[in-house]
């Protein structure tokens, strides 16, 4: 394996990371998914997102599970290829590159999700504990209260945290800096949970 690639001597690298993870977040997979399985496009239900979440309120259970698998495979993998190339730095890089492709993917004029999925298959490949606590936050979260949007800012609140816990400062700063991005996407959410009228998990409004 090739030593790690620093940020002062090879920013090319991190260029070349940040496009391809970029193009790799850029995929639409919920409305691809949608639109190949004969729902129409998934922009024009619901909250017009095209996560995971959004999908459920198709009815098709599987069809948003597969959103969620793929949402956050366009994360994981570009993470994986560049710590394997270059190292921690070049991951992070490709961590913010995925994520921002999938808010703001090219394809769709820049008005992409709102980046959960995705941010946890980057944090999952970047560092698999962190990844499993905020797999457990959702979950808990989800369970008491069945806000999906819920769930996804506590678990990302808490993840800078766990990251400085595991001893890994790079990391944490760019989850935070993705943490602070992801809040910014759910600021509608945020206004619907403070006034009670935020959808539940399930529900097709």
């Amino acid at each position: 394996m090739p030593d790690p690639i620093t940020w002062a001597d090879a920013w090319p690298y991190f260029v070349f990371f940040f496009a391809f993870s970029y193009l790799c977040g850029s995929i639409p997979f919920g409305l691809i998914l949608t639109r190949a399985a004969g729902l129409g496009d998934v922009r024009k239900i619901g909250s017009g997102n095209i996560g995971a979440t959004n999908v459920l309120r198709t009815g098709r259970k599987d069809i948003a599970a597969l959103t969620l698998l793929l949402d956050a495979v366009k994360g994981a993998v570009p993470v994986l290829v560049a710590w394997k190339f270059a190292g921690e730095p070049a991951a992070a890089v490709a961590a913010i590159g995925a994520f921002l492709g999938h808010l703001f993917p090219v394809w769709l004029k820049f008005r992409g999700g709102k980046g959960v999925a995705t941010y946890v298959g980057c944090l999952m490949a970047a560092m698999w504990p962190a990844g499993l606590a905020f797999a457990a936050v959702w979950i808990a979260t989800a369970l008491v209260s069945r806000y999906s949007s819920l769930a996804a800012l506590l678990a990302s609140l808490a993840t800078p945290f766990v990251l400085v816990w595991l001893d890994d400062y790079l990391l944490a700063q760019v989850f935070g800096i993705m943490t602070a991005i992801l809040w910014y996407k759910h600021s509608m959410n945020i206004r619907r949970l403070v006034a009670g009228e935020e959808s539940r998990i399930g529900s097709k409004s």
